[in-house]
């Protein structure tokens, strides 16, 4: 029986930090999805006043971390690059799980994706592109909310019962979706599954990488859904659930 899932829990708020606090946030509201924004659109979703956002932006720009790129918009800088790589050399589970997954790509002949959860975030750590001509790519760093995605809800269903509900219950809130039952029958088949849930014509199946004290992740694969029938999906199902067994291993290997 695989260990029971282990939520890592955030730290407890820092007294006295409220102001570094709303700088990182603000840094952290630049995605892939919003990579310009104005002050007062970071205003609105820090929480801060304008005038007060104005200066945390002007901190940044003289750190090189923001520019201007037109009239009142700003975005990140290249100077957040070295972070990036500073990240994935650091994280032992995407070193480990490299291996496996350059095999399942393989074998699979489908793009395979390492997710760790953060927050509501899905965070893509690694991914291995298959070498056929149709394929799927996430950068490492992509995020999926929690809850979207085979991704998203399986790490969802992978979180201790009281963190899930709270997040389920923000999910209802938000997008007026009832998660219970789909995350239920993930937990108890080891394996979510959506078609076109992300991206059109699009088939992403999940599997829990059980990796006893390190943040939950999942192992995933993407691909087209008209190259992939019945069978070919339940196969794929059965061989990523083997792979993420393998991870495993690999990390207990490692933890000795």
């Amino acid at each position: 029986m695989p260990d029971s899932p282990v939520s890592v829990p955030g730290p407890r708020r820092t007294p006295g930090a409220s102001s570094s606090r709303k700088v990182l946030q603000l840094l952290l509201s630049f995605t892939e999805r919003r990579w310009e924004a104005s002050v007062a659109e970071l205003a609105e979703e820090i929480g801060s006043p304008v005038a007060t956002t104005y200066r945390y932006v002007q901190l940044l720009k003289e750190l090189h971390l923001l520019e201007e790129a037109r009239s009142g918009r700003y975005h990140v800088t290249s100077r957040v690059m070295p972070l990036a790589r500073a990240a994935r050399l650091a994280n032992d589970l995407a070193r480990i799980a490299r291996p496996a997954m350059e095999e399942a790509a393989h074998e699979l002949g489908e793009t395979i994706l390492l997710f760790q959860h953060f927050g509501e975030l899905a965070v893509c750590a690694d991914r291995v592109e298959c070498d056929r001509a149709m394929r799927f790519t996430f950068q490492p760093g992509h995020s999926i909310p929690l809850g979207v995605g085979a991704t998203g809800k399986m790490l969802l269903a992978l979180l201790p019962d009281g963190e899930r509900e709270q997040h389920v219950a923000r999910i209802s809130s938000e997008r007026g979706l009832d998660l219970r039952d789909e995350l239920k029958r993930a937990r108890e088949n080891r394996h979510a599954q959506t078609w076109g849930e992300i991206e059109e014509g699009v088939w992403a199946a999940s599997v829990p990488v059980d990796t006893g004290r390190m943040r939950p992740s999942v192992l995933s694969l993407v691909g087209p859904a008209t190259r992939l029938g019945d069978v070919a999906r339940a196969g794929a199902i059965e061989a990523l659930g083997s792979y993420a067994q393998r991870i495993r291993k690999s990390v207990s290997e490692y933890a000795l």
